[in-house]
Order: structure tokens, then C-alpha cells, then sequence
């Protein structure tokens, strides 16, 4: 899938070449398509010949300037331009597609990188039918995306001229941890969190919207939603938990955060939580963490936490071996402290709910 399309200006994103007739106008169907593009979750930028202060306030008066992240406006090569943006982004090439009427422009750019998806600005209104401009299922967080990158760019801006300890500029951001129970209309974006979450996924395991669904039905299990969101806008859900309930125990399933929110801790505040919680209840916890190729840093979180191989007789009901490589970390919880950068808001899960 297309995650970012960086158009170019003159004679691609409006009619007609801004330095010759300042008055270029941007037809309906282009303007429809942006809109479209930016509705399904996919970004866009700007990389375009031009003076930047004259083109950027153009695009302002023609009310499409909040649609472009990150643009790229100089004399610069086109192939420079998109590298920035992917680089800024941190997005794999692969992802990224360019639109330019210019062959030369469009050769230019696949020369240096040949990841990138190259389209003639003649044939721009049929992206939105193409199979990698039209994602399976459109969250709410991906109608919001450009919205969140954006908080994200002014949020690194006020870090980087923020004088004092990394604790300190977190308060400052006045973060704030929802977590809550799913709702139908969110299990969308929770498949796509145990999908595309790898870093911080405990188990590397696909729950599809069907096997969600059944979970939201059972009793003894919880599908719980972590977003987050600060001063600057919000971060969307970055978070699920997946939780099963039993007399003397609860088995923490699934664990996936998004990386995004890694510098927040994001992972330690919600494990805290959770042996709160359990604490309260009198209940062991026994979470599952299978190694991946890309998931130490979660391993990290667990060992921090004070999950470790210990063998309890609590896990003897629990099957084993369905899942190659998998292993069950246990934690008899105490009581920790409240986080002190993040205002947490979350359910009192009380007594465990179902029995096996």
C-alpha cells in the first residue's frame, strides 16, 4: 500500500506553472482527490521547483496547504525531495508514490530510486481506484492521520528547543492515557494494531476482526483499547491489550503498542497498571511473549516490569505448545506507583470475571 504521494505543483497539482501566471487554480477533481486520499489515511507532500514562500502561500489561499506534510519547495533534485520526506517520515521507499507531468522528473526520480511508485500527473484521477491507493478497511485513526503526524512534527519541535531533563518536557506535554473497553467500531483499528505493530508486540500473533469479535462476546476475556493523546492534538489508539480472566490468575494474551509512543513509555505504564490491578484482585498475572526478530524491546518491558520463567501452578490449566516458541512469564503483583509523566484514566477491572 501507498503510504505517502508527493506531488509536484506546476501543471500537476494545479494548472499552469506558478512563476509565469501567479493566479494557477486547482480543478475540482484534483481537489476531491486530495481530500479522498487524505480520508483514507494515506499522507501527502509536496516536491516542487519553486520558490517556497511563493508557492506555499499559494497553496494556502487556495485552502490546501493543511493537506501536505513535511512539503519539499526549492530547486533541489526531485529524487532529494522524496528521499526527505520518506526519511522524515520513516517510511520505506516501497511506500511511497510520486506524481509529476514531467517524464524527465518522473525518470529522474525512479533512476535514484526505483522503490518509488511513479504516476503521470495525465492519469492522477484514477489513483483513487487503484488497488494501492484503496486500503481494505479505513480506521478512525486513519481518517485522522495526517492530523496526528502533524501534532508529531510540532511535538518534536518543542523537544528540541526544550532545556531540561526528558521527565520534565514529558510533563510539559501534558499526556493523558486512556484505557477502555472496545467498542465494534474501534476492533477495526485493533486488527491493525496486532497486524502492523511489530517492535513492541509481545507475541508477533494476527487477531482478525472474526476472532476479535468471538473475544468481545466472551465473558472471561477483555479487549481493551489504549489511546493516548497531549497538548499538541492526539495520538490515536496506540494500544491493545488482551486479557483472559481466571479464578487465581489473569493471562495477558496479547500486549502491542505503537511505536510512536515507545518514548512515553507507553509499555511500562500500562504493564504497571495491569499488576496494579491484579494486585488488587489477589491474582498471579501470566503473560505470553514469543521472540520475533524485531520485538526485544517489548522482552525489555516485561523483564523491567518483573515478569520472569518462574513456574507457577496457576499456568498448569493453561494449554501448552499451540504456538511454537511461545513463553508464559509470570508476576506475583504488588502494588506500584502511579506514573508521574502521563495522567492515566482506565476501568477498575475488578474480580476476575470468568473462570475456566
Amino acid at each position: 500500500m501507498v503510504k505517502c504521494l508527493v506531488w509536484d505543483l506546476d501543471e500537476t497539482l494545479w494548472n499552469g506553472t506558478l512563476l509565469e501566471d501567479g493566479a494557477v487554480e486547482v480543478a475540482d477533481e484534483i481537489r476531491q482527490l486530495v481530500k479522498t486520499l487524505d480520508a483514507r489515511g494515506i499522507l501527502q507532500s509536496v516536491a516542487s521547483k519553486n520558490d517556497h514562500e511563493h508557492a506555499w502561500a499559494r497553496l494556502e489561499e487556495l485552502g490546501l496547504a493543511e493537506y501536505f506534510v513535511l512539503p519539499q519547495i526549492g530547486w533541489h533534485a526531485k529524487s532529494q525531495s522524496v528521499k526527505a520526506i520518506a526519511d522524515e517520515l520513516k517510511f520505506a521507499l516501497e511506500t511511497i508514490a510520486f506524481v509529476d507531468d514531467r517524464d524527465s522528473e518522473l525518470a529522474e526520480v525512479t533512476y535514484h530510486h526505483p522503490q518509488v511508485r511513479t504516476y503521470r500527473a495525465a492519469d492522477v484521477l484514477e489513483l483513487a481506484n487503484l488497488p494501492e491507493f484503496s486500503p481494505e478497511t479505513v480506521t478512525v485513526d486513519s481518517r485522522r492521520r495526517r492530523q496526528m503526524y502533524q501534532a508529531s512534527f510540532r511535538r518534536q519541535e518543542a523537544q528540541a528547543g526544550f532545556a531540561g531533563p526528558d521527565e520534565d518536557f514529558l510533563r510539559s506535554l501534558d499526556l493523558r492515557m486512556t484505557i477502555l473497553p472496545a467498542t465494534d467500531t474501534e476492533l477495526s483499528r485493533v486488527e491493525e494494531l496486532t497486524r502492523r505493530t511489530s517492535q513492541m508486540n509481545a507475541t508477533g500473533i494476527h487477531y482478525s476482526d472474526e476472532k476479535l469479535r468471538a473475544l468481545l462476546d466472551d465473558p472471561a476475556h477483555r479487549v481493551l483499547v489504549v489511546s493516548m493523546r497531549d497538548r499538541f492534538g492526539p495520538h490515536g489508539a496506540v494500544g491493545v491489550i488482551l486479557l483472559e480472566t481466571f479464578e487465581e490468575f489473569w493471562h495477558l494474551k496479547l500486549l502491542a503498542t505503537s511505536c510512536r509512543v515507545v518514548s512515553f513509555g507507553a509499555g511500562s505504564i500500562i504493564l504497571r497498571w495491569l499488576a496494579n490491578q491484579a494486585a488488587a484482585a489477589d491474582a498471579h498475572l501470566v503473560a505470553d511473549f514469543r521472540a520475533t526478530d524485531r520485538n526485544r524491546m517489548m522482552e525489555i518491558a516485561y523483564r523491567f516490569a518483573g515478569f520472569a520463567d518462574d513456574a507457577c501452578a496457576c499456568t498448569a490449566v493453561l494449554p501448552s505448545g499451540e504456538v511454537p516458541g511461545l513463553q508464559r512469564l509470570h508476576l506475583e503483583p504488588v502494588p506500584q506507583e502511579e506514573p508521574t509523566t502521563v495522567t492515566l484514566v482506565a476501568p477498575d477491572l475488578g474480580e476476575p470475571v470468568g473462570v475456566r
